[in-house]
């Protein structure tokens, strides 16, 4: 099983929508897939699932969220079993490291939104155990068990559940923050990739991610120096690779490098030289030159995908299935697309396969 992060210090890159069809391709190539949603805006949940079934989620577990310890007390073993049974936030899942209670027992089902994919929401409320993290973040350095538990925890959730139901993949979608969570989240995952769009933002976000993991590496370097073997063992083996970039929401030119406009192709082919420059050669060196150059999956999903992303939002499906989903006045309007909204599954799974070699570097 690996733990990808898909991450930039950059909103508005196609991250969200990046995840859930990733995910989607991934899981229609056979590869069973977990998406865990650590960002507290929740856009990929609300993806998937829509803001009904999500609401419903929050408001079950709002007492425990609150006062983890207190609603277990008051709620009667049955009762708590109930709740068990049905899909729980990735926020109720950590609360107990949150307050240094004992670890839950039992682990509540995900949610299925296709076959071999499966998906924990996320919550409004995950600012809270980024606090906790930065509160603890220096105990860490002397061994403190509640301190690594807490570094640890969000790891230790994917591997349980990638024991329990076969996950090949875990992706962890992030906010665009350089934050103690994200700090965390990204460098215990095995790899991370940085989505961009063709600008000058993308370009400083790079820098800022390159300076923050240069930063980030020391810090894990000394921790993982002096914790014990047994202390060790909970976090990677080593820290994070760079798995590549992928490149989003572009104007397409056909016949131009990449069939991209001049403008957009500008900022597109600075992206490598920005990669090299600012993120360390033992985070990026897992991939040959050539291949990092490239985004991922070359031109296949980088081009405009117009207005497909808020369609598939709204019918909380992979754009290609939108055709068999819209209803009302929509269906008119995507049946006159409908090869185009089908068209982008074979440019995902193109995405997904290159993913796949990419990730094969990792071992």
């Amino acid at each position: 099983m690996k733990i990808i992060s898909i991450f930039n210090n950059k909103g508005g890159v196609g991250k969200t929508t990046l995840t859930f069809h990733l995910a989607h391709a991934l899981a229609e190539l056979g590869h069973k897939t977990l998406i865990v949603d650590m960002d507290p805006q929740c856009n990929v949940t609300i993806l998937g699932l829509g803001e009904t079934t999500l609401a419903r989620v929050w408001h079950d577990e709002e007492d425990f969220i609150d006062d983890f310890a207190a609603a277990y007390g008051k709620m009667p073993p049955a009762d708590f079993e109930k709740l068990m049974k049905s899909p729980r936030s990735i926020h109720f899942l950590l609360k107990p490291t949150e307050n240094g209670l004992s670890d839950l027992t039992t682990f509540s089902p995900p949610f299925a939104l296709a076959s071999n994919l499966h998906l924990i929401p996320g919550r409004l409320t995950m600012h809270m155990y980024e606090d906790v993290i930065s509160r603890r973040w220096s105990d860490v350095y002397q061994g403190d068990p509640l301190a690594v538990r807490t570094m640890t925890k969000a790891r230790d959730i994917a591997v349980n559940y990638a024991k329990m139901y076969g996950y090949e993949f875990v992706i962890m979608d992030t906010s665009p923050s350089l934050g103690a969570l994200n700090k965390l989240l990204i460098s215990t995952a095995d790899g991370f990739m940085i989505p961009c769009m063709p600008d000058m933002f993308s370009l400083y976000g790079i820098k800022n991610i390159g300076n923050a993991l240069t930063a980030w590496k020391k810090q894990f370097d000394t921790i993982y120096h002096l914790l014990s073997s047994d202390k060790r063992a909970a976090f990677p083996a080593s820290f994070v690779k760079l798995l590549g970039f992928t490149l989003f929401n572009a104007k397409k030119y056909t016949g131009g490098e990449w069939d991209l406009a001049t403008a957009h192709y500008n900022f597109a082919q600075q992206i490598p030289g920005a990669i090299r420059n600012y993120i360390q050669p033992e985070i990026r060196d897992l991939l040959p030159d050539d291949v990092l150059t490239n985004p991922i999956g070359k031109t296949a999903i980088m081009h405009t995908h117009n207005t497909m992303p808020a369609m598939a939002q709204r019918y909380n499906t992979p754009m290609w299935l939108v055709p068999r989903t819209a209803s009302g006045a929509d269906a008119s309007t995507v049946g006159g697309n409908r090869s185009t909204y089908e068209d982008t599954q074979t440019k995902y799974h193109t995405f997904a396969e290159d993913f796949l070699s990419r990730v094969n570097f990792l071992g």
